[in-house]
């Protein structure tokens, strides 16, 4: 639900375990054209609401839209009958309990680390409440992508509830030392000067401090947002004076997405102005892609590991 570009389904790819996508969740246009084209294999999806949604499957993903959990959304929230899309999150709970006595194995929810500020907190305990009420065991922190090998700072909380009674231990996670981020970035002479730094507005503020600043990207990058191009922002030193910003391509790789996973989605849109603001947009409202990796490997293959000893177990009984 709220699927954007299929951060959970590039996850599944890369580790190449068989599952089955039985439905894709998004209002957004253009996100669900560039998945489209990133899971060309399948038939296209059309955009859809989460309201109403009832099907049922194995795994619930959802991460209603974060701008009015985050700061700079204003901190809006997500009062249930509000009109923020936050609130939006409280019609996953209606598809859970409308289920009746089949629930998906696992739930989970991804959004931003202010859900737990003292403005947000009584709407995340309630979330919780409400999962615990429908059977569900919850657990959550809050996770970097900088733990799971991306050089970026990103702080995101992880709620995951299971139904079989078990708290989900997230101290068992794979976490995989930080890559550098020249791995991540292009070469600066190959990098058009349409990313240059021209905005005085950007340009004679960095390296100052505050809200209206611009940081230097050294050994990771800050928070993959929808915009680059603006205050906070963050930029590259291309040295001789020259300083630039991120490219499209390089928020997607921060995102843990694979260049041919980016072509196909670039493939399907087309620039206005100076940058394809859309490919900015969606990598800054999208999960980074190993942090499910790490997810799913305890989740699903983490299960297949204990139907396998259980099953060895019976046959060993059986045989004495």
């Amino acid at each position: 639900l709220f699927g954007g570009i299929g951060s959970p389904r590039c996850a599944l790819r890369n580790l190449k375990i068989p599952t089955k996508a039985i439905d894709y969740v998004e209002i957004d246009e253009k996100a669900v054209r560039s998945y489209n084209n990133m899971f060309s294999e399948e038939l296209p999806y059309k955009t859809q609401s989460v309201v109403g949604w009832n099907l049922k499957p194995d795994i619930l993903i959802h991460g209603s839209p974060c701008q009015d959990f985050s700061i700079a959304g204003h901190q809006r929230g997500a009062d249930e009958g509000s009109e923020t899309r936050s609130s939006l999150m409280w019609e996953t709970i209606h598809i859970i309990d409308q289920m009746g006595e089949w629930k998906p194995k696992y739930v989970i929810w991804e959004n931003v680390k202010n859900v737990t500020s003292k403005h947000m907190i009584a709407n995340f305990v309630r979330y919780q409440k409400e999962m615990e009420r429908m059977g569900y065991t919850n657990n959550y922190d809050v996770l970097d992508a900088r733990e799971f090998g991306l050089p970026q700072a990103r702080e995101r909380v992880f709620t995951i509830s299971c139904l079989n009674g078990e708290k989900f231990d997230f101290t068992s996670l794979i976490r995989t030392p930080m890559r550098k981020i020249s791995e991540f970035l292009e070469d600066n002479e190959n990098v058009p000067e349409v990313y240059n730094v021209t905005q005085p507005s950007v340009y004679n503020v960095i390296g100052a401090s505050g809200i209206k600043r611009a940081t230097v990207i050294k050994d990771f990058a800050y928070t993959i947002t929808t915009r680059q191009n603006r205050t906070p922002a963050q930029v590259i030193d291309c040295g001789s004076g020259r300083y630039r910003y991120l490219t499209e391509r390089e928020c997607w790789r921060l995102m843990g997405y694979t260049d041919e996973e980016f072509e196909a989605a670039k493939a399907v849109h087309e620039r206005k102005g100076r940058y394809y603001m859309t490919l900015y947009k969606q990598a800054g409202n999208s999960i980074a892609v190993p942090i499910f990796e790490s997810i799913f490997r305890k989740i699903i293959l983490g299960e297949e590991k204990r139907k396998k000893d259980d099953s060895e177990r019976q046959e060993g009984d059986a045989g004495r």
